[in-house]
């Protein structure tokens, strides 16, 4: 079992996150096509010295899933869908639906202390969910989070392998162990540096359709980044995260769990959703049908940005796909040179 845990302000800040091994993760041979998800760069054609012309065709990539009141909407084509960056119309360049695109999945798991009664339902759900959809070229690895944030499988397409992995998975209060994060809180729940490291990490490099899993009760604590540090890196990487927020609240009496309204802007700002099971195994299994549901129903719409500046600044996109469809996507990207390099 690969691991290495955060221990201090040095190891994980702002940009500048270094995790041994982690960051020296290439993308896996054999993997998904060339980066979908590189920020804007400006169209421009030159002559090199050999007097070769080089074009720069550069695109702004979205994944996005549609419903209305019936369920999701298959068989939609560019003509039915348009596209605003900071409220500019833009020429869709190209719409497709993506049924058989490769996945790259990580699945975060909370193994705090209020998940002591719920982590056998989590690593079950878990394990079935990756097997049933993971196909020949999609990849998944695994994190837990707790005071420290582990891996505990990296990249493979093997549903046993990641099963075995889950269920190695133990709860950590870290009673007695006193603080890994450098602030003197004795105990936490370093949610968001798990997330950024499964944005930054381990998806940005990779291509294709991207996707964090995070099952948690929504509360952090210890945490060195934010949860806007965490919602950037998902936005940088094109990745979409979609929160499971269980816990067994009964086992801790009136403990107030707080965070929900995070982990519903975590999701909803990156492309994907926050759903409710409380502590309920049936809601459980349900929350991943419905996961995977979405993405066998996702399209990919690409544009050349009319703003072609490279400034760095965040730009809104809206998709509409009609007055009775509900678009679920990412809110936007930074427009940044090479988002690799950030």
């Amino acid at each position: 079992m690969r691991m290495f845990r955060v221990t201090s302000v040095a190891v994980l800040g702002f940009g500048l996150l270094s995790c041994g091994a982690w960051s020296q993760e290439a993308p896996s041979p054999g993997g998904p096509p060339p980066p979908s998800d590189a920020a804007p760069l400006q169209d421009d054609s030159q002559l090199s010295s050999a007097g070769t012309l080089k074009v720069r065709v550069n695109l702004v990539n979205t994944y996005f899933s549609v419903r209305d009141k019936q369920g999701f909407l298959t068989g939609l084509h560019k003509e039915d869908c348009s596209i605003e960056e900071n409220k500019i119309p833009q020429k869709i360049k190209n719409f497709t639906q993506e049924k058989t695109l490769p996945l790259t999945i990580g699945i975060l798991l909370d193994t705090s202390g209020s998940q002591m009664n719920v982590l056998p339902l989590e690593k079950d759900a878990g394990a079935q969910f990756l097997k049933d959809v993971l196909q020949p070229k999609d990849e998944a690895f695994l994190i837990k989070f707790d005071i420290n944030v582990d891996m505990l499988a990296d990249y493979t397409n093997s549903p046993r392998e990641l099963k075995r992995a889950l269920d190695k998975a133990e709860i950590n209060t870290g009673a007695g162990t006193g603080s890994v994060t450098g602030n003197g809180t004795p105990r936490g729940t370093l949610l968001y540096d798990a997330v950024y490291l499964g944005a930054h990490d381990k998806l940005r490099q990779e291509a294709g359709r991207k996707v964090l899993v995070v099952l948690t009760d929504g509360g952090d604590q210890g945490s060195q980044l934010k949860l806007q540090d965490a919602i950037e890196a998902a936005q940088k990487a094109n990745a979409i995260i979609y929160v499971i927020l269980i816990a067994d609240r009964g086992g801790f009496g009136n403990f107030s769990f707080g965070g929900s309204g995070d982990m519903d802007r975590l999701s909803r700002e990156t492309g994907g959703r926050m759903i409710n099971v409380g502590n309920n195994g049936k809601k459980l299994e349900d929350a991943f049908a419905q996961i995977s549901d979405e993405l066998r129903t996702q399209y990919l719409v690409s544009y050349t940005p009319q703003n072609a500046e490279l400034d760095g600044t965040f730009r809104n996109i809206k998709i509409t796909c009609g007055k009775d469809a509900k678009v679920q996507a990412r809110k936007g990207y930074y427009a940044v040179a090479d988002a690799n390099t950030e």
